[in-house]
């Protein structure tokens, strides 16, 4: 069996680079050749010719798709030459967009934060006034967290305590799109990540700060030693999933009052290095499995129905 491995082609650090490595040395012991292809490399050609056809590679049609990127327009085109995609390019594109996140987690009953989304804005004229924020004041007071829609490791992730300071991160992340969220003072500086691969959690962790950051990545500095869920703990974060339509992801939960759990974010491309020194478990193991199996029921199904 052979499959793609879709990066991003202008990404180039070893904290990704590494995570390649890992997942092409797990395929490799379940059975199947994974070659490395960029979004730079296997190019969106939208022409009238509607054969599987990849100029730039080769012409060889892989058996499925693993997309570690977040280059859904490419993610769809494969999707939509009949290849069968992990993650979907809809689960992905949905994970990247925090504001989506939790518009579908919310829709469907998932405890979450109170978020306020703000209003969209044009790259060349910004927010000429903020009187929304009197909105967003008197609804989530302070102190809030904004969040950049788009980003990760919570690089893009702040907390403001008063409206001056509130009135200064939106001038200065506009005119991105961002959320406004309550902060979950029982959850400062702690959370879990849980790693989910198909209906199940493989891993667990539980991430702390030792410091006064409010977040708990190990990118900013956070600690992390493995952590035993509960059955609640389990049951939402497999149902983000499922909802969410994600073959695997990164769940990160919460502690609401009296240790509810409460869902942050779902990462659709979470990096595993961190949760296999932490636990010794090895994700890309799962996420193999998962994908021989989830072929191999499709294939059953089709032959059932021919």
């Amino acid at each position: 069996m052979m499959a793609w491995l879709i990066t991003n082609g202008f990404l180039h650090t070893h904290k990704f680079s590494e995570i390649n490595v890992w997942l092409v040395e797990a395929a490799k012991k379940a059975g199947i050749e994974l070659i490395i292809k960029t979004n730079g490399e296997v190019l969106v050609h939208l022409d009238s010719d509607n054969t599987m056809e990849y100029k730039e590679v080769d012409t060889e049609k892989p058996d499925f798709v693993l997309f570690w990127d977040k280059d859904v327009r490419l993610a769809e085109y494969l999707e939509l030459k009949g290849l069968p995609v992990f993650n979907s390019s809809r689960s992905i594109a949905v994970c990247d967009d925090k504001s989506l996140t939790h518009l579908y987690l919310q829709q469907s009953g998932i405890k979450m934060p109170k978020t306020i989304l703000a209003p969209m804005t044009f790259s060349n004229i910004g927010y000429t006034n903020m009187e929304f924020l009197e909105q967003v004041i008197e609804e989530l007071s302070f102190p809030m967290v904004v969040k950049e829609c788009f980003g990760s490791f919570g690089q893009q992730v702040y907390m403001v305590h008063n409206k001056n300071e509130l009135e200064e991160k939106v001038k200065e992340v506009q005119p991105k799109s961002m959320l406004f969220q309550e902060f979950i003072e029982t959850s400062k500086g702690k959370d879990i990540r849980f790693q989910v691969v198909g209906e199940q959690v493989v891993a667990s962790m539980y991430r702390y700060s030792d410091t006064d950051d409010f977040r708990a990545n190990i990118t900013n500095g956070g600690k992390m030693r493995p952590y035993e869920p509960t059955k609640e703990q389990i049951d939402l974060a497999v149902r983000c999933c499922k909802i969410l339509g994600l073959d695997f992801a990164g769940v990160d939960i919460l502690f609401g009052d009296k240790n509810e759990p409460i869902v942050c974010e779902v990462n659709s491309n979470a990096h595993f290095k961190n949760i296999y020194d932490c636990t010794g478990v090895n994700v890309a193991d799962y996420i193999m499995e998962h994908i021989l199996k989830k072929l191999d029921s499709t294939l059953t199904l089709t032959d059932r129905k021919s």
